[in-house]
């Protein structure tokens, strides 16, 4: 195995297990007669993503650049675990902060699951995925919209993918997500994963962020798949390899510090005190999630920095 793509696993909990890929219909159908979603708005606790499905969406995020794209996951339910097998990318008409799906979309997802079916999958529909170049995975007050249309269908999840913070990190930043019923209080006690938002966008994620809650994502894969995953891995890692970090992702580094010097000045001018007598963690807000920031930020810069270092090591050396 190529060792990059055993590094990428192992950094990302990726493991094999064969048993999830046997398709039980009668299970299936069991499960979707009974609906137990339907009386407990929390039903789903996870999401586990086969490795196939999760470099066909990360390749596809990252062919788009700073827009967003859209796709379908095809997959299984299996108890409160949506299993997703394998996506399909939609032609959508995207830009930098949305996606938007026209009637040739539309028409080419019909044509698309009418082939699936005719070739022998028997895996359907279970939701959507998108992505969040740069600003993390959350549901925005569209997506929230979205997503609760999804679930007139269910099982349905929303799958949102950041490309710039994992190529930036080499961590997978991913989160799938269910909505509450209108009507539903949700709880208090919803522990998220810390989320580093863009000021601009924190008042739409402040509004809706009890209209939803994460599910756990894990990832699997099995040993018949390998030669399509070195395949799609040699596809991803050429991109990441011949581009540069510190250039590629320059504009999400730039905006990112403009970004967390906006939210430590309206600190500041919240605050009574004089200047001279603010702390660093007075400024950030102390044990919040955003004194974080200015250490993921420089974490971050340094993991780019050091990841041209190799670059030049490896392609520079002169014999």
């Amino acid at each position: 195995m190529n060792k990059d793509l055993k590094k990428f696993e192992e950094q990302n909990n990726i493991i094999t297990d064969e048993t999830l890929y046997f398709f039980d219909e009668k299970e299936q159908d069991k499960i979707l007669d009974a609906r137990p979603w339907r009386s407990d708005p929390r039903y789903f606790k996870k999401c586990k993503i086969s490795l196939l499905a999760l470099l066909k969406m990360l390749s596809h995020a990252r062919m788009a650049g700073s827009n967003e794209v859209m796709g379908l996951p095809l997959g299984k339910i299996q108890g409160d675990t949506f299993l997703i097998m394998d996506v399909f990318a939609l032609p959508v008409e995207a830009t930098e902060t949305r996606v938007s799906a026209g009637a040739e979309c539309n028409e080419f997802m019909i044509q698309t699951i009418e082939l699936l079916e005719k070739a022998g999958r028997k895996e359907n529909v279970r939701g959507w995925y998108h992505s969040h170049p740069g600003y993390g995975p959350y549901l925005s007050g569209t997506d929230v919209m979205t997503q609760r249309l999804q679930q007139v269908g269910d099982p349905m999840v929303a799958i949102v993918i950041d490309p710039i913070r994992t190529m930036v990190s080499g961590k997978i930043q991913i989160g799938a997500f269910r909505t509450y019923p209108q009507d539903y209080n949700a709880p208090d006690d919803d522990h998220r994963e810390f989320q580093s938002i863009p000021l601009e966008k924190i008042e739409d994620y402040g509004i809706h962020y009890k209209s939803y809650y994460q599910l756990e994502v894990s990832f699997f894969k099995n040993s018949l798949d390998n030669q399509l995953i070195e395949i799609l891995w040699n596809k991803y890692w050429i991109n990441t390899v011949t581009s540069s970090s510190l250039i590629v992702n320059n504009h999400y580094f730039v905006t990112g510090l403009n970004d967390l010097s906006s939210k430590i000045s309206n600190q500041k001018s919240k605050s009574k005190k004089s200047d001279y007598l603010l702390t660093l963690d007075e400024l950030l807000g102390k044990n919040s999630a955003q004194e974080k920031e200015p250490l993921k930020y420089a974490l971050e810069k340094n993991q780019a920095v050091l990841s041209e270092s190799i670059k030049n090591l490896l392609f520079s050396y002169k014999i």
